[in-house]
């Protein structure tokens, strides 16, 4: 009769702990939408989830996960990004609407139509573009600073005695009173001449110093040394100033246009297929405008006594870039099927810069800043064709498709390319600048 009544008790306790799960199974009905049977069956999923079965053998359950009472939450903003990871999940390749379908090869972690402000934030998670959001904003936070820096940097100390010591020998007082004995020895009537005025003869010189060693010699200004001492006083000016920034800061500025506008296309493109049909060709517009403004340096400071190669080369190379733009913004060559294309086109235009290069050292091969930047620009042309051979071939991903979906895939691969290639790029370009800073554009000279 004891052991009767301790089952009894035993099981009049089950069937309460029962009555509780049920009142807490409907409870969670009622606030899930109503109890349908799809609402059921996510609540017994949920329920499964969360707790293994109707309170389980858990710590959590015997912390009282089967009570009535919700659990307090650890905080608003953890709240936050619980509902919305419930509500807007990672989904896989194969339910990707067609607008977002691009490598078959990363099969997981996909965004797909999020609503702006969630993928807003969805750059402080983790998906499959966190690192192609992230390796590009860090490089274009990288090219600022050095934008700032180089923007601000003078002429070395250094540059100014280099500078005076390309330029050609200025007469100095010994040598102006060398030129007055000559001249009287070839102009004996100059001995006539007032000694106050033989006395101040060189002084008189000494107004007109020579700047330049090439005079054309059917010149017929009114005074030969003026015309020098004028053409010094801009070189001085130059000297001071530095060769201009523009060309390198055109192209700076080209290359943090890329850089940004390729992280906001791969942090934003899966919110709707207007906005990533736009994104999309803001992304090759960038690429286009880096490559454009990545000639400006080398051809503006190569070539900055040949004006007429200089037009020549900045006009052609800003019109095949229109040209790339425009073919880009056609929307048959947005599909994947078209990214080998698209890769080639690009790589055309990038190859274009041959064609100076060529002319740089095969006429200016005596100058040593000449040897000095073609292994800059040897560098730069490996980093971008490997970044394009990954980025066509989708290496290493397609050797192992779903293993690199989150990190190690080709277009990440590719985007450190790119940044590393840019910045060989400044680095040449500081050599050419600082040259100009030294030598400036002597007539007659490279």
């Amino acid at each position: 009769m004891g052991g009767g009544g301790g089952a009894r008790v035993a099981l009049q306790r089950m069937d309460a702990q029962d009555g509780s799960v049920l009142r807490a199974r409907k409870a969670r009905q009622e606030r899930v939408g109503g109890g349908s049977q799809e609402d059921l069956s996510d609540v017994a999923s949920e329920r499964l989830v969360d707790g293994g079965g109707a309170c389980g053998y858990d710590e959590r359950e015997q912390e009282g996960c089967c009570d009535d009472a919700t659990p307090k939450s650890p905080g608003r903003a953890h709240d936050l990004w619980r509902k919305v990871k419930k509500q807007y999940e990672l989904v896989e390749y194969h339910v990707l609407p067609e607008y977002l379908r691009d490598n078959e090869y990363i099969l997981r972690h996909y965004r797909s139509d999020w609503p702006l402000k969630e993928t807003l934030l969805s750059i402080f998670t983790i998906h499959n573009e966190t690192l192609n959001i992230w390796t590009h904003l860090i490089g274009f936070l990288l090219f600022l600073a050095l934008t700032i820096y180089t923007m601000r940097e003078v002429p070395k100390e250094t540059v100014l005695p280099e500078r005076l010591a390309s330029m050609v020998h200025v007469p100095n007082r010994g040598d102006l009173h060398q030129l007055h004995v000559e001249l009287v020895t070839c102009f004996p009537a100059l001995a006539n001449v007032p000694s106050f005025l033989q006395e101040h003869l060189p002084q008189i010189v000494a107004k007109c110093i020579p700047d330049s060693p090439t005079i054309s010699p059917n010149s017929t200004q009114q005074c030969f040394m003026q015309t020098m001492k004028d053409q010094l006083g801009k070189e001085l000016n130059m000297m001071v100033a530095g060769a201009t920034r523009v060309p390198f800061l055109v192209f700076m500025v080209g290359a943090m246009f890329c850089l940004l506008s390729s992280s906001f296309c791969h942090l934003l493109s899966c919110h709707s297929s207007g906005l990533t049909y736009w994104l999309w060709r803001l992304d090759y517009a960038g690429i286009a405008v880096m490559i454009a403004t990545s000639f400006f340096p080398p051809v503006y400071y190569v070539f900055l006594c040949q004006p007429i190669w200089r037009h020549f080369y900045l006009t052609a190379i800003s019109l095949i870039g229109v040209l790339t733009v425009t073919i880009s913004m056609v929307p048959v060559f947005q599909s994947a099927k078209y990214r080998p294309m698209r890769a080639v086109a690009f790589a055309a235009m990038g190859m274009s810069g041959i064609i100076p290069g060529a002319h740089k050292i095969i006429f200016f091969h005596h100058e040593p800043v000449c040897v000095q930047t073609l292994w800059y620009e040897i560098g730069m042309g490996m980093f971008y064709l490997i970044g394009v051979v990954i980025y066509v071939t989708r290496i290493p991903e397609r050797w192992k498709p779903g293993f690199f979906d989150i990190a190690g895939h080709s277009h990440q691969l590719f985007h450190i390319l790119v940044i590393a290639g840019a910045y060989t790029h400044y680095r040449a370009g500081l050599i050419y600048m600082n040259w100009r800073d030294v030598h400036g554009c002597i007539p007659g000279g490279i």
